[in-house]
């Protein structure tokens, strides 16, 4: 196999992983150039793999083995070798030659899964905070560069980061709300302890669980209006990071645009949806049908080009 070829079989595995993996990112990127889509899904198949340890079965020591071992794939391709036999890193190799992806930006993304392996809790939204930047910010930071900016902004890159970052914090605290009874059921709380106190809710995970909405059905029970209250509180501050952050498309090119409206477009509803029913939201996983997120991306596109 030539080295173009190699490089298109890494592209099209990671592709795949993303199609299979990541129906809400896939939404966006499907907008790009192909060029642009590539690269985007090199570095979600790398996310991919990086989230897949924290979350995965290995003893804690074991994962944080295999994340030191992504910190050394990184420092790898910054020395300018990517791991052979890998098809992520052949591809990210490739995408960060043709798009300069910042790899701190990824590197951070490690970090963040460390936090969650190490089972960090936090007691206020300012503790979380760097966490979803960590995770989700870091992300919007690596798009951005495969991102076009328009003409007339091309000299404001501090400022599109900044928005990038902004609008990764935004679909990490609607991941957050989304995913309560998951990250209960691993052990884990992100929401801060002190909103949790605030509506007088359990901080431990067993406790929290408890008090959750049956799968599948369910008010709440006694604690229904505590916990509607609680997704309220913390819907509007994911809205204030979505109105913050969804500036960005005004500084991107068309196609860009597009990409950032669809993929937020989803997530925003999505967050609509959670705090329109929070107790099914807290009972499992809520997500849109196929068929809304294509209008959504639909209206992004449209909205680009307006």
């Amino acid at each position: 196999m030539s080295g173009e070829e190699e490089i298109a079989a890494a592209y099209s595995r990671c592709e795949a992983i993303t199609r299979e993996q990541a129906a809400n990112f896939y939404w966006g990127i499907r907008l790009l150039s192909r060029e642009r889509r590539l690269a985007m899904c090199a570095a979600y198949a790398f996310a991919r793999r990086v989230d897949d340890i924290g979350d995965g079965e290995l003893p804690e020591q074991r994962k944080l083995e295999e994340l030191a071992a992504q910190d050394a794939a990184l420092a790898a391709l910054g020395a300018g070798s990517a791991a052979p036999g890998d098809p992520v890193m052949l591809a990210l190799a490739d995408a960060r030659e043709r798009f300069a992806l910042p790899l701190d930006a990824l590197g951070a993304l490690v970090e963040g899964v460390r936090m969650d392996v190490e089972g960090r809790r936090y007691e206020s939204f300012e503790q979380l905070l760097p966490y979803c930047r960590r995770v989700a910010g870091a992300v919007g930071r690596v798009c951005l560069a495969i991102f076009g900016l328009s003409a007339r902004h091309r000299g404001e890159r501090a400022r599109a980061e900044q928005l990038a970052d902004d609008l990764g914090v935004a679909l990490q605290l609607t991941n957050i709300l989304r995913d309560v009874r998951e990250d209960a059921e691993r052990g884990r709380v992100y929401l801060p302890a002190e909103d949790l106190r605030r509506f007088g809710l359990p901080e431990e995970p067993a406790a929290l669980l408890a008090v959750l909405p049956a799968p599948g059905g369910g008010s709440g029970g006694e604690h229904a209006a505590q916990l509607a209250q609680l997704v309220s509180f913390e819907a509007e501050r994911a809205r204030e990071w979505f109105a913050r952050g969804m500036t960005l498309t005004g500084m991107l090119d068309r196609r860009s645009a597009a990409c950032v409206l669809a993929m937020a477009g989803i997530y925003r509803r999505l967050l609509e949806r959670i705090d329109a029913a929070p107790a099914a939201a807290l009972g499992g996983r809520m997500s849109l049908p196929a068929h809304e997120k294509a209008w959504v991306a639909a209206r992004g596109l449209l909205g680009a080009g307006a």
